[in-house]
This record gives structure tokens, C-alpha cells and sequence, in this order.
């Protein structure tokens, strides 16, 4: 600030070296125009700036600089993140589009959800199928079959060319550590 307040803008790629700054030019032109400037407002917008930004962005689109141009003590770069983060939001819970400016259009409808068949509960608390095309023999047969899968005969995996003695022998010995 001293070196720019003292000796006034010069070649920005020369101030670094001039003030004894560890930065390059651009940084330091950078870090000038958007903060150590003495004219730089801080803080949040007012609610007449912000009207003013949203009446700006409405003709000129997202050329900050411009925009920035029309609110004195603004910073190009101050007015667009406060666009991002701010203004936009606002614009959407007003229901304007923020790129356009025009009115959003109405959310589609949520879609319909299907509710699944009720079922059927018998006089003891048990539900009943509602599947009509099966029959009583079949829920049997469909019972025999898991029930049939739940207990395997060792003896039958053996006779059809399976090994299972190691298997065996750590299941039913668990006591003795040998193979």
C-alpha cells in the first residue's frame, strides 16, 4: 500500500521487485484492485446495489467489470461471488430464473406412487397369498424342496466324486488340532 500510495501505479510486473515483495505482478495488481485499494467498500450489498446488480445482469449479462463500472467502491470480482452465493438464491426462491430473468416455469408433478396389492390375513394372523394361480399341492411342493435343501447327506456328496473328508474332519473334531 505504501510503495503504490507513494510512488502512484507503475508497471505491475515492477512493483513486486520495487517494494520488495515475495509475489509476482499480477498478484499484486490483483490483491490492489480487489482489496487494499482505500476507495474498496466492504462487506454485504445493500439492498439498492443488489437490485441494482439484478437490473445490470438483466442487460449486460455476466460482464462483472461493467457491472462493477455502475456501483463505485465495488470490486468486479466482489460482485460476482456475491452474485454466486447470494442473488442467485434469492432470484430462485422469488421464482425468477437468474439467467434469464423471466419467471420459472412450475415443477412438474411429484409422480404417483403405486401402492402394492393389500394382503390377505386369515383368521389366525397369517397372510395368505394373493397370487391365485397357486395352488395348495404347489406351496407343498415348494415347501418340500427348501426343506429338502436345508439337510444335505455328506454320503451323497462323496459318491458323486466330491471331497469333503477335510471338511469333515473340521467340523465333527474341533478338539484335536491334527488333520
Amino acid at each position: 500500500i505504501n510503495f503504490i500510495l507513494t510512488n502512484g501505479q507503475c508497471c505491475w510486473r515492477a512493483v513486486p521487485k520495487l517494494a520488495g515483495l515475495l509475489r509476482c505482478g499480477k498478484s499484486c495488481r490483483l490483491r490492489w484492485t480487489n482489496y487494499l485499494r482505500p476507495d474498496v467498500k466492504r462487506g454485504l450489498l445493500s439492498e439498492y446495489e443488489e437490485k441494482m446488480v439484478i437490473d445490470l445482469h438483466a442487460q449486460l449479462g455476466n460482464r462483472w467489470s461493467k457491472i462493477a463500472s455502475h456501483l463505485p467502491g465495488r470490486t468486479d470480482n466482489e460482485i460476482k461471488n456475491h452474485w454466486n452465493t447470494h442473488i442467485k438464491k434469492k432470484l430462485r426462491k422469488m421464482g425468477i430464473d437468474p439467467l434469464t430473468h423471466k419467471p420459472l416455469p412450475p415443477p412438474p408433478p411429484p409422480p404417483e406412487i403405486q401402492q402394492p396389492p393389500p394382503e390377505n390375513v386369515n383368521a389366525a394372523g397369517q397372510l395368505e397369498a394373493t397370487n391365485p394361480t397357486i395352488s395348495e399341492s404347489d406351496k407343498n411342493d415348494e415347501n418340500k424342496i427348501i426343506d429338502m435343501s436345508s439337510t444335505i447327506d455328506p454320503m451323497e456328496l462323496v459318491n458323486n466324486d466330491f471331497c469333503i473328508d477335510e471338511i469333515l474332519l473340521s467340523c465333527n473334531d474341533t478338539s484335536s488340532s491334527s488333520s
